[in-house]
């Protein structure tokens, strides 16, 4: 039940590229350039975000990728 009510707010804060943990903007995060095209951000609060630049869109790192 509470990763119902959770899951909508995290979706909406990276749809606005905010952290979903401290609600920082994820441009300000440190970026890293990978080779399939994609940048892992990394937020102030240590949260590692893949960023599509060709979606324009912020994604949660699976484990493999951190």
């Amino acid at each position: 039940m509470f990763k119902n009510i959770i899951a909508p707010v995290q979706a909406w804060l990276l749809s606005k590229g905010q952290c979903v943990g401290c609600g920082s903007p994820l441009k300000q995060g440190e970026k890293v350039k990978r080779n399939d095209g994609t940048e892992k951000v990394t937020c102030k609060c240590g949260r590692v975000f893949i960023f599509d630049p060709k979606k324009n869109t912020y994604r949660r790192a699976l484990f493999e990728e951190v």
